[in-house]
């Protein structure tokens, strides 16, 4: 079953229309689905995607995409446990030149113990890290 990791600047996009990347990043989804691919995000991206929304659009927003999330049989989360949440703080702190946040480095944690080489994101602090994200053209999410 092909993986595709999801991260918060995608969640953003698909959830704000007026987001540049909306169009591209419903049209991934939507095809990703389709194929019965998995979707695979963590509790720390929901976490900083949650109140991004809150605070860009409204609670409504941001709870309206758990739901969304919540009842898709193709979303899997990925849980930062201590042991992960260890790593990351190594690899936040390998990382200190890198304008990485410590969301990002769970992220990084988990695409690599996971074997995932592609995401879902605007972020290119995913290709700094040596994923390749998806969409390569689109316009960076204001986050």
């Amino acid at each position: 079953m092909k993986r595709l990791f999801a991260d918060t600047h995608a969640w953003i996009a698909l959830a704000d229309a007026a987001d540049p990347a909306h169009e591209f990043s419903v049209a991934v989804r939507d095809r990703w689905l389709e194929q019965c691919g998995l979707l695979i995000t963590t509790d720390y991206v929901a976490d900083e995607t949650l109140t991004l929304l809150r605070f860009r659009l409204d609670l409504d927003a941001a709870d309206g995409l758990w739901w969304q999330a919540e009842g898709n049989s193709c979303l899997c989360w990925a849980f930062v446990n201590l042991m992960r949440a260890e790593k990351t703080r190594a690899l936040f702190l390998r990382y200190r030149r890198k304008p990485f946040s410590f969301t990002d480095c769970t992220s990084f944690v988990v695409m690599r113990e996971l074997k995932l080489r592609e995401v879902l994101t605007t972020d290119r602090n995913f290709e700094q890290a040596g994923f390749i994200a998806l969409p390569k053209a689109a316009a960076p999410t204001r986050l």
